[in-house]
């Protein structure tokens, strides 16, 4: 019997402290294996129930859909604890594993409730890898990052709860195939961490600021964990037969790549390449449920979602080395910008070489494992035909291999020697990149090992990646993307700029939202603060003195319709001066205590008083009983202000 996955690395996490050094980097790569191990040696079925008031938590739904993503996890954990095991600081490395675990956790869970559970604590221990940087601006990224993410969860929370009144109280993480408030909050809780335009700024704005290692873990697991829960509830979804998820993530694929050739910094490069290739991801979910709603399950959806799974599997890798080799640049020469970069071939030759084993994987150059999975993509389209859908997708592919393949290696390792003296990095980070680059080159020369861990291994059964056609088709792509690249080389020349996204929308709408916080929000505020003390203290002064305090109120009131109506004369002046004094004297005397007959008395009267009313109310109207106590009110104040006037007088 195997145990959770999660709770290996959040377990795991929580014992990091007990060790040090050269034993510390031992725990961190035992615990990462034995993940595999889990994973591996996984039955399918239903696992780790465990009940919560009248609902049952699925801690572990075990299939082939769940097992592609832990497999992969798993995986990139390792080579990326390997590249993290320099750093020293305990809590960078359990921030990484609780984000690993909570990932993880999501991954197996059978039940909304355990799906919301790791979804925040993923969101909470990933900005913790931001911020462990340091620097005011990874402070600041870190706050718009969780700010997003909050968001984001209180948009689940709120579609899991309406879910739960809709279905009848079921919690189950089932197929979503039908729009409602309760599915489309779900599923906007969803997209934000899948990084959807306009809803990705948080993306390119935060990776480039997290530590070297933590920007690595963060390319893994938030937005690929984002996608396995679209494949696994919205590869049905379409609104009126609209799948939204198609276009969204056609749009995504070519948005990404147009910032990604704008950009200097080449963290925020590549943070731009997530959102693209996540896009091909989404899209695939859209395209599985555009043929799901004309023909049920088919063949089609089934090998677009096998495209899904395929292309996370491979994104993790190649992605995860592409940050592995910006971060190598980063640590061994202090600088994160083309132009500060260039000639770096010659000093950092291994670097070079893995770096563009990634890009080659990203462009989907053929024996690489892009090229295996991100043409599942394509061709699901083509079965569906959908030639807009097809021709985005092509685009966005040439867009890929301009700006990460041709770009970004040719301003920072080739190009005018910058004359930085430098070296590869340390050997921990090579053995954790060197694992990534040989599975990148392992699954584009047998991509059936890849193949056969896929969701419907049998709709890709005929599938020939390697056919002549395709071979041919992707290789004219490529050599006229270069041919374009040499033509246009001075064009793509990098710029010290910064390109507006739709983070500025953000940006002024904070500006807006602070003014009103600040404004009036606050004087509101504190004018209720204000209102609720003046209350508490008129509360304590009429509880001194009840009686006397009622007969001060009655007074001023009198005092103002007199001087109203008779302006400042002498015995207005003199009633003035005996509320004043009688103020003064307050609370004066102890307040009287009548007997209890007079209490009696009293009662007996407003109860013949209340009798009075309920016999006569019914045959008066409301306005009648208004007219009534009104007339009672002005003339208990006449009598007032003539008794006050006569005391005066007198």
């Amino acid at each position: 019997m195997t145990v959770p996955p999660a709770a290996i690395f959040i377990v795991g996490a929580l014992l990091i402290p007990l060790f040090k050094g050269k034993l510390r980097q031992a725990y961190l790569l035992l615990i990462a294996v034995a993940a595999i191990l889990d994973v591996y040696f996984m039955q399918d079925g239903v696992y780790w129930l465990h009940p919560f008031m009248e609902y049952e938590l699925v801690l572990g739904r075990v299939d082939l859909l769940s097992k592609c993503f832990a497999y992969v996890f798993t995986i990139a954990a390792l080579a990326m604890t390997f590249y993290a095991l320099r750093v020293t600081e305990a809590g960078e490395h359990i921030a990484a594993f609780l984000y690993i675990g909570s990932a993880l956790g999501v991954v197996f869970a059978g039940d909304l409730i355990t799906v919301f559970v790791f979804w925040e604590v993923m969101a909470w221990a990933s900005v913790l890898l931001i911020w462990y940087r340091r620097t005011k601006a990874s402070v600041d990224a870190g706050f718009r990052y969780i700010l997003v993410h909050v968001v984001g969860g209180v948009l689940l929370l709120g579609g899991i709860i309406l879910y739960m009144q809709e279905s009848g109280g079921s919690i189950a993480f089932d197929a979503f195939d039908y729009a409602s408030p309760a599915t489309i909050l779900i599923l906007l809780g969803f997209i934000i961490n899948a990084a959807v335009p306009p809803l990705h700024a948080w993306l390119p704005d935060a990776y480039p600021e997290a530590t070297i290692t933590g920007a690595v873990f963060m390319t893994a697991f938030t937005t690929k964990t984002a996608v396995y829960v679209l494949a696994r509830g919205f590869a049905g979804f379409t609104i009126d037969g609209f799948a939204i998820l198609m276009w969204l993530g056609a749009i995504m694929a070519i948005y990404g790549v147009i910032y990604a050739i704008l950009e200097n910094n080449i963290r925020r490069l590549l943070a731009y390449h997530i959102v693209s290739q996540v896009g091909y991801m989404v899209c695939g979910i859209g395209i599985a449920a555009s043929a799901a709603s004309m023909t049920g399950t088919s063949i089609i959806s089934q090998t677009a979602i096998d495209g899904t799974a395929a292309h996370a599997f491979c994104h993790i890798l190649y992605k995860g080395l592409l940050f592995m080799s910006a971060g190598a640049i980063i640590y061994m020469t202090g600088k994160s910008k083309l132009t500060e970069l260039g000639g770096l071939y010659k000093v950092m030759p291994l670097t070079m070489i893995l770096y563009m084993i990634a890009a080659f994987s990203i462009s989907g150059v053929p024996l690489f494992n892009g090229f295996t999975s991100k043409s599942l993509i394509i061709h699901s389209a083509e079965m569906a035909g959908n030639a807009p859908i097809f021709l985005m997708l092509e685009i966005a592919a040439v867009g890929t291999f301009l700006s990460v393949g041709l770009k970004l290696p040719y301003f920072a390792f080739f190009g005018k020697d910058a004359g930085i003296q430098a070296k590869d990095p340390p050997t921990n980070m090579l053995i954790g990149m060197g694992i990534a680059a040989f599975l990148c080159i392992l699954l584009g020369v047998y991509p059936s090992l890849l193949y056969n861990i896929l969701p419907y291994p049998a709709a890709i059964a005929d599938y020939a990646p390697y056919a002549a056609g395709h071979v041919i088709g992707s290789l004219q792509l490529l050599l006229f993307t270069y041919a374009g690249f040499l033509v246009l080389k001075k064009k793509l020349q990098p710029e010290n700029t910064i390109s507006l996204d739709t983070d500025w929308f953000y940006r002024k709408g904070g500006v807006i939202f602070m003014w009103v916080v600040n404004n009036p929000l606050a004087r509101g505020t504190q004018w209720t603060i204000d209102a609720t003390l003046a209350v508490k203290d008129f509360a304590v002064w009429f509880s001194k003195n009840p009686i006397e305090a009622l007969g001060i109120i009655t007074d001023k009131v009198c005092l103002g319709v007199l001087s109203i109506s008779e302006g400042a004369t002498a015995s207005g002046k003199g009633a003035k001066a005996t509320l004043d004094s009688r103020m003064r004297e307050y609370p004066g005397e102890p307040v009287r205590r009548d007997p209890i007959g007079v209490s009696v008395l009293l009662g007996t009267i407003f109860l013949f008083a209340y009798l009075v009313i309920y016999v006569v109310a019914p045959h008066l109207t409301v306005y009648s009983m208004i007219g009534l106590f009104m007339v009672a009110v002005i003339a208990g104040i006449g009598l007032r202000v003539r008794e006050m006037m006569r005391g005066v007088e007198g």
